[in-house]
């Protein structure tokens, strides 16, 4: 099948395939759209099970980092990379040095960062073959890092804006969130739930995280199987996407769905779904741009930490735009969320 037959191929300007044979490299950077600016998005390390999977994944990604970026107000454009992990699982430094050889061939017209599987040291070695890349270690209180901790920033500040539109106070003492996925942005999500004073649980493939989570915060330990149907009121997916579909959305009991994970909807039609249930929906690439935002203050330069919380802290605003537009138009919260995102990227 051909890249262009992809239900997922939305009209990317250029999807590149990587590989090297000596460092056993196999990977897709997909550029979605430069006209804010260069694409900017992370890189996944994942095992798929075929090429077309990863081609899909990436794809996807990769137009949603459009969507993100223009409603975070960035001058970027959208792109996404999948490395397509080998059997053993391995990253290896001169697998990374290979990718970074082939983002450096771009030119600067798609900028690399974290994403699932990778963290500040493969950056740092991405960094050696190209300069476009993010998430490298901050100094001196600069923009950088991990950015999975100003995911969850964002997230959490979602949160309360749901919260506040549903119950009219953003306050979180008391309320009962499940969190499915405590990885990197997952366990700092659940960190600052607990300190608001929410109650916990959580799952994931990890059962060393779950377990830390049980342990430092009190949380409750679910099944991957169960965890999106806790009766909560609040769902956070913070795992892969495609969690909420026609089968899923009508067992679930909260009456929120506010995560970091990437294209939580299978379908756009499971937005109208969740609508039709009552369940408010808060968009996720609104809601986990937080680490976005501190990649891209970081790639440009001259900004510090508190100009990334500045920005990060405007997420929940943003959100309570969106969940006001969607009930005086009585439409779903993901339908209003991709008008405004294209709207900005048209210049309208």
């Amino acid at each position: 099948m051909s890249v262009f037959d992809n239900a997922a191929w939305a009209q990317h300007e250029r999807v590149l395939h990587c590989s090297d044979p000596v460092s056993g490299l196999r990977a897709i950077i997909a550029i979605h759209s430069t006209v804010l600016g260069p694409a900017a998005g992370g890189c996944r390390f994942w095992h798929y099970d075929d090429d077309t999977a990863a081609l899909t994944d990436v794809l996807r990604l990769s137009q949603g980092m459009s969507y993100k970026n223009a409603m975070a107000g960035l001058s970027l454009g959208g792109g996404k990379a999948v490395i397509l992990a080998p059997e053993d699982r391995q990253l290896t430094d001169p697998l990374l040095a290979s990718f970074g050889q082939f983002v450096e061939t771009l030119h600067g017209d798609y900028i690399t960062a974290e994403d699932v599987g990778m963290r500040v040291p493969a950056m740092q070695v991405i960094a050696t073959r190209t300069r476009h890349v993010a998430g490298l270690p901050s100094t001196g209180g600069s923009a950088g890092g991990d950015p999975s901790p100003k995911t969850a920033e964002g997230v959490f500040a979602g949160i309360r804006a749901a919260v506040r539109h549903q119950r009219g106070d953003a306050s979180l003492e008391g309320l009962h969130v499940a969190v499915q996925g405590v990885g990197n942005v997952g366990m700092n999500l659940a960190r600052f739930l607990a300190k608001a004073g929410a109650r916990l649980t959580v799952a994931d493939i990890n059962g060393a995280r779950v377990a830390q989570a049980c342990e430092e915060l009190g949380a409750e330990a679910a099944s991957l199987e169960d965890i999106l149907f806790t009766d909560a009121d609040i769902v956070a997916p913070c795992a892969l996407g495609a969690v909420l579909d026609a089968e899923s959305i009508p067992r679930l009991k909260a009456t929120i769905i506010a995560g970091a994970a990437n294209n939580q909807l299978a379908t756009d039609e499971d937005g109208q779904r969740l609508f039709d249930a009552g369940i408010l929906y808060a968009p996720d690439y609104v809601i986990n741009a937080g680490g976005i935002v501190n990649v891209a203050l970081e790639y440009e330069g001259g900004f510090t930490e508190a100009d990334v919380d500045a920005r990060v802290a405007a997420i929940g605003d943003r959100l309570g735009d969106i969940f006001v537009q969607s009930d005086r138009e009585q439409r779903p919260t993901n339908v209003i969320a991709d008008a405004m995102a294209r709207a900005l990227i048209a210049g309208d």
